[in-house]
């Protein structure tokens, strides 16, 4: 009988090689046994185990962390800016979603994680507790919210003490109606670096 043709050993490791002959032809597989992919087994295609959580706008969870952070900043500009009022609103708003954030309830627990037992470990928590290590930028982004919220209320309550201390001196300024009557009401501030900052410039 002839030689049967043996399989080179060179082919073994080449995906495109032809089958050997004889061998049937067999549906395509994934080498590394993942779900096609072509990661490791297990491991979420895009993050990786114990990579950072995607952005799902579903979860409220993460749309509050979010919100916290860019209602928390734009309070604090505009409380630079000096219109108080927004700035207050916007902390406020920063402040609670930023505390929902950390203590809500993410939608991706499922309810075998909901359970009271000691097995579930991390995932038995509320929040962004529950996701784990992989929820480190979304916490971040709401304690940066809650950090912004902060100094925003902070600003907009300064602004608002330095309205009722220095009550005869703003409504001075916006009673005058020509320069020079806004520049008398300058007598009324105190003679310190406060009242250098807070008088009107010629």
């Amino acid at each position: 009988m002839p030689d049967r043709r043996q399989p080179d050993s060179s082919t073994d490791d080449n995906p495109f090689a032809a089958p050997p002959e004889g061998r049937p032809d067999q549906p395509w597989q994934p080498r590394s046994g993942g779900d096609g992919s072509g990661g490791r087994p297990g491991e979420d295609p895009g993050t990786g185990p114990g990579g950072p959580v995607r952005w799902d706008p579903t979860d409220p969870v993460q749309r509050r962390a979010r919100y916290a952070l860019l209602a928390g900043m734009w309070g604090f500009f505009f409380g630079i800016f000096g219109i108080p009022s927004v700035g207050l609103l916007l902390g406020a708003l920063a402040m609670y979603w930023g505390i929902s954030g950390l203590r809500g309830k993410p939608a991706a627990v499922s309810p075998s994680d909901a359970r009271g037992d000691a097995a579930a470990g991390p995932a038995a928590q509320g929040g962004l507790a529950a996701l784990g290590p992989a929820a480190r930028p979304q916490k971040t982004a709401a304690i940066g919210g809650l950090v912004t919220a902060s100094l925003a209320i902070l600003l907009a309550l300064s602004s608002y003490g330095l309205q009722l201390a220095y009550k005869d001196f703003y409504v001075c300024r916006e009673d005058a109606l020509t320069k020079s009557a806004e520049l008398q009401c300058n007598t009324l501030l105190p003679d310190n670096l406060l009242g250098k900052i807070l008088k009107v410039q010629q």
